[in-house]
């Protein structure tokens, strides 16, 4: 049985999607990462002050509970000598299914064992440092309390597109990100965790997922918006 963080790959003509522990394409790996099939209730629990609502600048603490459009301001580095501060506000967890998605997309059966989820979040470069091009270490976190890898992807993939920080991505700037979650056993999506490295604290979101719904064409559509295998 495949668990979450294993190489897996899909493909549909001239596109290849593939999920992978060292994250997307061009992009630096997360460092001191913790494994993904670690319990994500193994950290101690967070101080009475770590679920209130920071003062705006301020960081959050380790530990601390968020619930969905509520923003954590942390200190980030992606990699040695690049230091980052973040504010990450989680909006949305959505379910969804691999036909109302993945039209076109050639799935094996260790994908479709996994039940697809989309988080979307806006991030806001808070620091003086050009972060772009990094993955952002927000881990899924699923209903027996393990850790779920954001899934990458070699080709745009329209429904939920941006795992990666845009290229610049300047002190200042801010994006609307969205990440796959592919939940082992056909598990279910309960929550997403800043988690930079293993011993760290987690800053969680918690919510009850909802269903996506694809948003509707924008002026004059074609009538035929279906993926060509």
């Amino acid at each position: 049985m495949q668990r979450a963080g294993s190489v897996l790959a899909a493909s549909v003509t001239g596109a290849v999607m593939v999920m992978s522990v060292m994250g997307c394409s061009g992009t630096a790996p997360r460092t001191n990462a913790p494994k993904p099939s670690e319990s994500a209730s193994a950290s101690p629990s967070a101080s009475a002050s770590a679920s209130a609502s920071p003062s705006a600048g301020a960081l959050t603490e380790p530990g601390a509970d968020r619930k969905l459009g509520e923003t954590a301001t942390v200190e980030w580095a992606p990699k040695e000598g690049v230091d980052g501060k973040l504010s990450i506000t989680v909006t949305k967890l959505e379910s969804t299914s691999y036909k109302q998605t993945f039209s076109g997309w050639k799935l094996d059966e260790a994908t479709l064992a996994r039940a697809p989820y989309f988080v979307r979040a806006t991030i806001k470069n808070d620091s003086k440092t050009d972060l772009g091009g990094y993955d952002v270490p927000l881990w899924g976190l699923d209903d027996q309390g393990s850790l779920v890898e954001a899934a990458s992807f070699k080709e745009p993939f329209k429904p939920c597109d941006g795992k990666a920080l845009p290229k610049p991505f300047a002190p200042g700037a801010s994006v609307n990100a969205c990440l796959v979650m592919l939940v082992p056993d056909q598990g279910k999506l309960v929550g997403v965790s800043f988690r930079p490295y293993e011993e760290f604290d987690p800053i969680t979101w918690e919510s009850e997922p909802t269903p996506y719904v694809a948003p509707k064409p924008s002026g004059s559509a074609s009538p035929s918006g279906s993926a060509t295998p």
